[in-house]
């Protein structure tokens, strides 16, 4: 519920101040768990990652709600980055939001002991409005961490290879990797190239068997590693298969920055016994790999699912056609229509944010908007103010509009 004053959400209050721009439309998501509904497709694909990763603990009910610190500061992100706009980002105060990854709880899983951890949840961030986005949708994450010893990194990585089949559960994939270290992706300067060859070999393991389990029904399956970026990870990667002759995205990973270990405090030792005061310590003599994936992206390849609006569809058409386990193609049970309408403006004089119109239409037409496109883009020659003018296009699932 939101007031004039505060957001109240599962029975806590949260202050607004001029950063609150959460919605009573996305917070009525807050809670629906989408990955937990067993027959869903969401939970299917999780499940099914979960069983191929089978001794990895699991963390998937952790709170959406999240401090600022826990999404943005404890994984490095830059003060000024761009991911922290405001326009981006579902804020209950300047503090307070809803996370934007479920990596916000990789501290959480770093402290809890497990040395393979997978978390999954719902993740929100404001969003342009097509077949393939939604303000809410769900990630999973995984991570791994060896000790940073010269005689035990590669030892350890082998054991664990061999204890859990990746090698060979990897071998379907026909693998395209060319990627080196470079400047640009560069190996961390406390870590040695022996240490980083052996968890890169083991995250790569990993992610190829994966993609191997859950594409199990594609001939001639290709995986292709690219460089990439990422605030919390060094060297950093991206995947992507083809599927159907189409090269597609579907996660990105690296070696985890060592201060996230270093700052994952997991007990307190004695720092002198004469005094008796503690030292906290991390996880400073240990070395890693993470890696985070969308699993409605996921979700819509394997099922063949269209819309991204029917992971949300409570109608039993859609609902009866899953089982857990299994991978079944969705069969389309209406084909109503579309309504479409185009609008034009004058644009305020402030700056223009794409996302808060789309924000703002969710908030109107909820669900039943499919696609919103801009058409037109018009400056007046004399005046200097500018126009524009979006086609939207309303579609239900269930009904005619």
């Amino acid at each position: 519920m939101i007031t004039d004053t505060e957001i109240k959400v599962d029975g806590k209050s949260y202050p607004k101040d001029e950063w609150t721009n959460v919605s009573e439309t996305t917070l009525s998501r807050v809670g629906r768990k989408l990955h937990l509904e067993p027959r869903h497709p969401i939970s299917i694909i999780r499940q099914l990652i979960e069983s191929h990763f089978g001794n990895f603990k699991t963390f998937h009910d952790l709170h959406p709600i999240v401090t600022t610190k826990q999404n943005f500061d404890d994984l490095l992100v830059p003060k000024d980055h761009v991911a922290r706009r405001k326009s981006d980002n579902y804020y209950l105060n300047k503090t307070t939001m809803l996370r934007a990854h479920t990596s916000a709880h990789q501290l959480d899983g770093l402290r809890s002991g497990a040395d393979h951890f997978l978390i999954s949840g719902d993740v929100f961030r404001r969003d342009e409005i097509d077949a393939s986005h939604y303000p809410v949708f769900h990630q999973m994450e995984g991570l791994v961490y060896f000790d940073r010893d010269p005689a035990k990194t590669a030892e350890q990585v082998k054991a664990d290879l061999d204890a859990t089949r990746m090698v060979e559960r990897a071998a379907k994939v026909q693998v395209v990797d060319d990627t080196k270290i470079t400047p640009s992706n560069p190996i961390q300067a406390c870590h040695t190239p022996e240490e980083v060859e052996a968890v890169a070999a083991h995250l790569k393991y990993c992610i190829n068997s994966m993609v191997s389990t859950l594409f199990a029904d594609e001939p001639n399956l290709e995986v292709r590693w690219i460089e990439a970026y990422f605030p919390f990870t060094s060297p950093s990667w991206e995947v992507e298969i083809k599927y159907k002759g189409e090269w597609l995205e579907v996660l990105g990973c690296g070696v985890v920055r060592q201060e996230l270990l270093n700052n994952a405090v997991r007990k307190q030792v004695e720092r002198k016994r004469s005094h008796g005061d503690l030292l906290e310590q991390g996880l400073e003599n240990k070395i890693g790999h993470a890696f985070g994936l969308g699993l409605e992206r996921l979700a819509m390849v394997l099922f063949g699912i269209p819309d991204i609006r029917l992971f949300w569809s409570k109608d039993e058409r859609f609902l009866s056609q899953f089982e857990p386990g299994t991978i079944h193609k969705f069969k389309p049970f209406s084909k109503y229509p579309p309504c479409i309408k185009d609008i034009s403006f004058w644009l305020p004089t402030k700056e223009w944010e794409e996302n808060n119109f789309c924000e703002l239409v969710r908030d109107v037409a909820g669900d039943i908007v499919e696609d919103v496109k801009l058409i037109d883009d018009f400056v007046h020659p004399k005046s200097n103010r500018r126009s524009l003018c979006y086609r939207m296009t309303y579609r239900s699932m269930d009904r005619q509009v």
